[in-house]
């Protein structure tokens, strides 16, 4: 193993008493990784100290294509440099007819999609807010069904949809309008849970309206993980359509490459009436949210849904880069499915030792140890040796991989290495023997 390849974390804790003072309380990654960094490139993160870490969390999948990629990088400097527009509202610009004709030309008639775009504010919860709405006001409906772990953003229409009980209870009125139904494979393997909505909906008496809309994450981000299969999700779809209900598919952290294909429902025998994306979009970390649907959906009103940032140029530039530099043709995607093999075997083998689970699909993948208490000691475990790791999970159980879908075969061997080696650390600790 050369020094180039292994993490350098530092001991040394710097003075957090401006943060302390001056920030608010709701902070959270800060008090796990208590470091003050101050430059990152590829798939490390420095600190201030001297400290260098390996990032296997990816700005929660916002850097797929790790950090400050050279390429993407140069084209932001390059547009800033001529004094692009930084700032348009939803006028037309330079920046926004480029990223089009690029999403257009490389992401959406290779995959024969039909989707108009909305630019809606900066972030994935926007997108979602703006799916919802258009789902209400397309069908005249109110009601929405969301699933059982999902997680889709903290404004009160998103949170209304979240399945998180500590996330909903900031909200401070009742989330109402969305019902809750159970996942696949939330009663285990032998329930059906697609038939169990079937039937809920075709009964009269059930008790639930029909919906407006079926919010939908083909793999759980911060749910655990959990994948649904293609026969669960197109049986959602078809259930969608016989009861009049829009298909909402929620990428926003499956997306872009993370689960294989550029939108994590390729290939599975259905499309969605509308997705939404953020995170990755961008390429570099950027702001940047879009809410795809099919174009007789638009029946928007001008300016009836709106924000001041709707449509990030910055972000345009360096995203059109990205699908050019990464997603013209399919070398990109092929390199990613064999990393995501590699991924997967060492974490089913690692499980095995210890009787875990393996969670997840392609490049956002997990071990569910069982217990938040153990997940947290070895991920703080992992962050002593300089790798950036995070849970997820109903109880914060499951240790989830995010790396850099760019990563080094050799490099992810190595964060694989350390994580190993804390499971095996922190399972022969009197907390393990307890915990049995």
């Amino acid at each position: 193993m050369t020094d180039s390849i292994v993490p350098k974390p530092s001991g040394a804790i710097p003075d957090r008493s401006l943060y302390e003072r001056r920030e608010s309380g709701v902070r959270s990654y800060a008090r796990a990784m208590p470091r003050q960094f101050g430059k990152a490139e590829g798939v490390w993160m420095h600190d201030t100290q001297g400290g260098r870490y390996l990032d296997f969390l990816s700005g929660c999948s916002t850097l797929n294509y790790g950090h400050n990629h050279p390429i993407l990088k140069q084209a932001l400097l390059d547009y800033i440099a001529a004094d692009g527009i930084a700032h348009g509202l939803d006028l037309h610009t330079d920046a926004k007819e480029d990223f089009l004709a690029t999403f257009e030309d490389v992401i959406l008639r290779p995959r024969e999609l039909d989707y108009r775009a909305m630019f809606t504010g900066p972030t994935g919860t926007n997108a979602v807010e703006a799916a919802i709405k258009l789902a209400r006001k397309v069908t005249g409906r109110e009601m929405v069904i969301a699933f059982t772990n999902g997680f889709h953003g903290m404004t009160l229409g998103a949170l209304a949809c979240t399945g998180n009980a500590a996330k909903r209870g900031g909200a401070g009125v009742p989330l109402s309008h969305v019902s809750h139904e159970p996942y696949d494979g939330y009663y285990g393997p032998d329930v059906d849970t697609a038939d169990l909505l079937a039937q809920r909906l075709s009964d009269p008496s059930s008790g639930l309206d029909a919906p407006a809309a079926i919010l939908v994450e083909t793999v759980q981000g911060e749910g655990g993980l959990n994948a649904a299969s293609p026969e669960w999700l197109r049986a959602i779809a078809r259930i969608a359509r016989a009861h009049g209900a829009l298909l909402i598919v929620d990428d926003i952290q499956a997306g872009c490459g993370r689960t294989g294909g550029f939108f994590s429902f390729e290939g599975m025998g259905f499309t969605p009436d509308i997705v939404t994306m953020a995170k990755s979009l961008s390429g570099m970390g950027l702001p940047f949210a879009l809410t795809l649907f099919r174009p007789e959906l638009d029946q928007w009103s001008p300016g009836e849904h709106n924000g001041t940032f709707r449509g990030n140029n910055h972000a345009f530039v360096t995203s059109a880069a990205a699908l050019r530099h990464f997603w013209s043709g399919g070398a990109f995607q092929a390199d990613v499915a064999r990393r995501a093999a590699l991924l997967e075997d060492r974490l089913q083998a690692i499980a095995a030792e210890y009787g875990f689970e393996v969670r997840g699909r392609g490049m956002m993948r997990g071990v569910n140890v069982g217990s938040g208490e153990l997940a947290a000691s070895v991920t703080a475990a992992c962050f002593a040796e300089g790798l950036i790791i995070e849970t997820s999970g109903a109880h914060d159980e499951v240790i989830k991989v995010l790396a850099p879908l760019v990563i080094d075969d050799a490099v992810l061997a190595t964060g694989l290495d350390i994580l190993e080696t804390k499971i095996r650390e922190a399972m022969t600790t009197d907390y393990a023997v307890a915990a049995e």
